[in-house]
Protein backbone atom coordinates (compact mmCIF):
# COMPACT_ATOMS: atom_id res chain seq x y z
CA UNK A 1 0.00 0.00 0.00
CA UNK A 2 1.28 3.06 -0.86
CA UNK A 3 1.28 6.06 0.97
CA UNK A 4 0.95 9.51 -1.00
CA UNK A 5 1.51 12.90 0.32
CA UNK A 6 -1.71 14.50 -0.76
CA UNK A 7 0.16 18.11 -1.17
CA UNK A 8 3.06 17.17 -3.09
CA UNK A 9 1.91 13.69 -5.02
CA UNK A 10 4.83 12.50 -3.60
CA UNK A 11 5.21 8.51 -2.51
CA UNK A 12 5.41 8.92 1.39
CA UNK A 13 5.94 5.21 2.65
CA UNK A 14 5.09 2.01 1.00
CA UNK A 15 3.30 -0.62 3.55
CA UNK A 16 3.58 -4.20 2.91
CA UNK A 17 -0.45 -5.11 2.10
CA UNK A 18 0.64 -8.59 3.44
CA UNK A 19 2.59 -7.92 6.43
CA UNK A 20 1.92 -4.62 7.28
CA UNK A 21 6.33 -3.46 7.98
CA UNK A 22 6.99 -0.45 5.94
CA UNK A 23 9.22 -1.41 2.97
CA UNK A 24 12.26 0.53 2.92
CA UNK A 25 11.32 1.64 -1.27
CA UNK A 26 13.74 1.61 -3.30
CA UNK A 27 12.84 0.56 -6.83
CA UNK A 28 13.23 -3.12 -7.74
CA UNK A 29 13.07 -3.89 -3.70
CA UNK A 30 9.36 -4.45 -3.35
CA UNK A 31 6.28 -6.28 -5.49
CA UNK A 32 3.88 -3.48 -6.95
CA UNK A 33 0.79 -4.98 -8.47
CA UNK A 34 -1.93 -3.38 -9.80
CA UNK A 35 -4.74 -5.68 -11.75
CA UNK A 36 -7.65 -4.16 -13.62
CA UNK A 37 -10.05 -7.25 -13.85
CA UNK A 38 -11.78 -6.82 -17.48
CA UNK A 39 -15.06 -8.79 -18.46
CA UNK A 40 -16.24 -11.93 -17.97
CA UNK A 41 -14.64 -12.11 -14.81
CA UNK A 42 -15.48 -12.83 -11.19
CA UNK A 43 -14.34 -8.66 -10.20
CA UNK A 44 -15.62 -6.96 -14.30
CA UNK A 45 -13.94 -3.41 -13.41
CA UNK A 46 -12.51 -3.65 -10.28
CA UNK A 47 -8.86 -2.53 -9.88
CA UNK A 48 -6.61 -4.48 -7.25
CA UNK A 49 -3.48 -2.87 -6.29
CA UNK A 50 -1.00 -3.71 -3.40
CA UNK A 51 2.63 -4.08 -2.80
CA UNK A 52 4.87 -7.12 -0.85
CA UNK A 53 8.24 -6.41 0.57
CA UNK A 54 10.12 -8.93 -0.66
CA UNK A 55 9.59 -11.48 2.55
CA UNK A 56 6.30 -11.62 1.68
CA UNK A 57 7.01 -12.26 -2.07
CA UNK A 58 8.96 -15.05 -1.43
CA UNK A 59 6.93 -16.56 0.87
CA UNK A 60 4.06 -16.07 -1.48
CA UNK A 61 6.07 -17.50 -5.04
CA UNK A 62 6.58 -20.20 -2.57
CA UNK A 63 3.13 -21.78 -2.74
CA UNK A 64 3.07 -22.27 -6.58
CA UNK A 65 2.57 -25.18 -7.95
CA UNK A 66 4.78 -24.10 -11.29
CA UNK A 67 7.64 -22.19 -10.24
CA UNK A 68 8.26 -18.57 -11.43
CA UNK A 69 10.71 -17.87 -14.72
CA UNK A 70 13.50 -16.84 -13.31
CA UNK A 71 16.50 -15.25 -15.28
CA UNK A 72 19.58 -13.53 -13.87
CA UNK A 73 19.79 -9.62 -15.20
CA UNK A 74 22.84 -7.64 -15.82
CA UNK A 75 22.11 -4.34 -16.53
CA UNK A 76 20.10 -3.26 -12.91
CA UNK A 77 18.39 0.47 -13.97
Amino acid sequence: MRKINAITGKLERVICNMCGNEVKYIDGVCFSADMLFGYFSRKDGIRHRFDLCEDCYDRMIAEFRIPVEESEETELV
